[in-house]
């Protein structure tokens, strides 16, 4: 998983509350697992005029030009504001997938479904809760600037607006230190691989016929 420490990027808007995992990413390409590949399809049912399916060149697709992902202003954003109730519906964790694979690095939303919230952490997405007076503020400003970056500091837990200002932002600590140290669910695992390797090694002394009847 990669490591979030500090991200610097143009901003993008999702604006609409509710917006749902199958919006996110459609259930048509829930079939793969691999975690990667998903960004072109990233709201597929926004970005293109016509139905995308598994495995298709999306960059012979028709674009809707009225979606803001399409515009040339937000090219190559890494942030993603958003309203309230972000990423609700079916728990499909590739969701974070697709935004992540797009090339986002954090959402800055009032509130987060809590499936997809979790997930976000276990996938190196950082999901940010502030309040809605200050998200409609960071819609505001972004709308008038073409180009509008924000700052994430994790380590400080802030958001750097242009001017330098800056916004507080609460993170559960546990899920901090993996972020800051790109530590998934198997990466904390391995940081025990010593003491993991020594149980095996006890186990395999105490109790050898455990060992000798798998081949």
């Amino acid at each position: 998983m990669k490591a979030f420490t500090q991200v610097t990027g143009v901003v993008a808007p999702m604006d609409r509350a509710n917006v749902d995992t199958d919006l996110i990413i459609p259930k048509q390409f829930l079939k793969s697992i691999k975690r990667t590949g998903f960004g072109p399809n990233l709201f597929d049912e926004l970005r293109y005029l016509d139905e995308g399916q598994p495995g298709q060149d999306c960059s012979q697709r028709p674009l809707n030009p009225d979606f803001p992902l399409n515009f040339p202003r937000y090219k190559g954003a890494s942030i993603l504001l958003a309203r309230k109730n972000f990423g609700c519906g079916s728990s499909r964790e590739h969701a974070p997938w697709a935004l992540d694979d797009y090339g986002f690095r954090a959402v800055i939303a009032p509130s987060f479904a809590d499936i997809f919230f979790n997930n976000c952490f276990k996938n190196g997405l950082l999901p940010i809760v502030v309040d809605e007076d200050t998200v409609e503020q960071l819609f505001q400003e972004m709308y008038a600037d073409e180009g509008y970056q924000l700052t994430i500091d994790l380590e400080k837990q802030q958001i750097i607006k242009p001017d330098g200002e800056t916004i507080a932002f609460e993170v559960d600590e546990f899920r901090k230190h993996c972020l800051l140290n790109g530590l998934d669910d198997i990466g904390l695992t391995l940081e025990d691989a010593d003491d993991i390797r020594a149980y095996e090694a006890k186990r395999r002394e105490q109790a050898p016929w455990l060992f000798d009847a798998v081949k």
